[in-house]
């Protein structure tokens, strides 16, 4: 047991390769769904190296800068293979920044399925080679092992620890969500229900989101954010408890909180104000699994993520566009893996990354505006039509090869 209080900072890296506007006279003609098209909002080098520049690249020197300055400073990132492919084609530099904070020794890296998908509740087949393919990329490219599962979007139920014990990692991340937690603090590791060894990392979700949705917005009754604020209010979180778990999208820095919000200098500020006191420290999510004992079980039979109001599956299974292009992509799943064609595959794949099912999401309200934010289409119908085009352009390609 550790008694210092510790912030847990995970930082979720991510990009897709997103469909250009591939219509129904493209198929069976050209196979080309995510070549970067005429519109900049579907061209994946273009967003690719803005994002670099407003978010990557800054943001991993100030970490750099942090790593130097503060020996207590750590943080744990999952880091897609969608992202990676994207790193090493587009821009080769981001991915050395990335190297060059995993060989400090104090960034751990997470496991998580290779495509960004949602595949441990479609095909556990397909999840588990994902895993593995994901594994394999970072052992390569970074040289450090993986032992903690960070599932797509913290897609967690009782069934994927199960899953995770069974494969020797030793804990989860999934979302502090209070209908789950009831009276219960997301500030301590607990144990999965049904698992013996595991640990089960929660997200204060309410403070991760201060810093990732609240920062800027003018009409909060935080705002401004400032490190002091901040600092306290995190003290106030762990006067009773030792884990503060702070999980978010890497892009918050520079691209969901642009630099001229200050999100830069407040992150530097935070980093100081809290390891001023002798008494915080930084862990990584091992190091947190490891300082602290379960202090009861957790059971969460049905999904749980991190994403809209729900903080379930609906972003991406909760209407019938999605539905549809769900049954149709895993229905080809035999077909394509038994064709052997490593393109086949490959683009098979790539439309299992979550990102496309959550473009046709047409939830309105708050959820709406998010998933229109991010959303490279004019609307829902669109994401969902270039979507079956491309499904359909597969099915031929199939059929093409059946035929020979």
């Amino acid at each position: 047991m550790n008694d210092r209080r510790g912030i847990t900072l995970y930082l979720h890296v991510h990009q897709p390769w997103r469909l250009r506007q591939y219509s129904v006279f493209d198929t069976a003609q050209r196979h080309d769904y995510f070549s970067d098209g005429h519109n900049p909002a579907q061209n994946n080098q273009q967003i690719f190296h803005k994002i670099a520049r407003k978010s990557y690249l800054p943001m991993n020197a100030l970490l750099q800068k942090m790593l130097r300055k503060y020996p207590d400073f750590k943080l744990s990132l999952s880091i897609s293979g969608t992202f990676l492919e994207q790193a090493q084609q587009f821009n080769p530099e981001v991915l050395e920044s990335f190297k060059r904070l995993v060989a400090t020794g104090r960034v751990e890296i997470l496991s998580s399925p290779y495509h960004h998908s949602l595949a441990f509740f479609y095909s556990l087949q397909e999840f588990e080679t994902q895993i593995e393919l994901h594994r394999q990329a970072i052992r390569r490219i970074f040289g450090v092992e993986t032992r903690v599962l960070a599932n797509t979007e913290l897609a967690y139920n009782d069934q994927l620890a199960k899953w995770a014990e069974n494969h020797n990692f030793s804990g989860v991340l999934a979302e502090g969500w209070d209908p789950i937690l009831d009276w219960r603090s997301p500030n301590y590791v607990y144990r999965p229900s049904g698992t013996e060894k595991i640990g089960l990392l929660l997200k204060n979700y309410r403070l991760s989101d201060d810093l990732a949705f609240r920062f800027s917005n003018r009409n909060w009754n935080g705002w401004p954010l400032t490190a002091e604020k901040f600092n306290a209010w995190a003290m106030d979180s762990l006067q009773h408890a030792p884990l503060l778990n702070l999980f978010m999208d890497y892009e918050t820095f520079g691209e969901h909180q642009w630099s001229e919000t200050g999100i830069f200098d407040f992150f530097e500020s935070f980093v100081g104000c809290w390891l001023n006191n002798p008494d915080n420290t930084f862990y990584t999510v091992s190091e947190a699994l490891s300082a602290q004992r379960p202090v009861g079980e957790i059971s969460m039979p049905s999904p749980v993520t991190w994403a809209d109001s729900e903080r379930d599956l609906t972003a991406w299974n909760g209407n019938d566009l999605q539905s549809e292009a769900l049954r149709y992509l895993y229905d080809l799943e035999s077909s394509i893996l038994s064709s052997g064609d490593k393109s086949l595959i490959s683009d098979w794949r790539r439309l299992q990354t979550s990102d496309h099912l959550y473009y046709m999401c047409t939830k309105w309200f708050t959820d709406g505006d998010v998933h229109a934010y991010f959303s490279p289409y004019d609307s829902p119908y669109d994401a969902f039509l270039y979507y079956m085009n491309a499904i359909r352009d597969v099915r031929w390609r199939l059929s093409q090869q059946i035929q020979a």
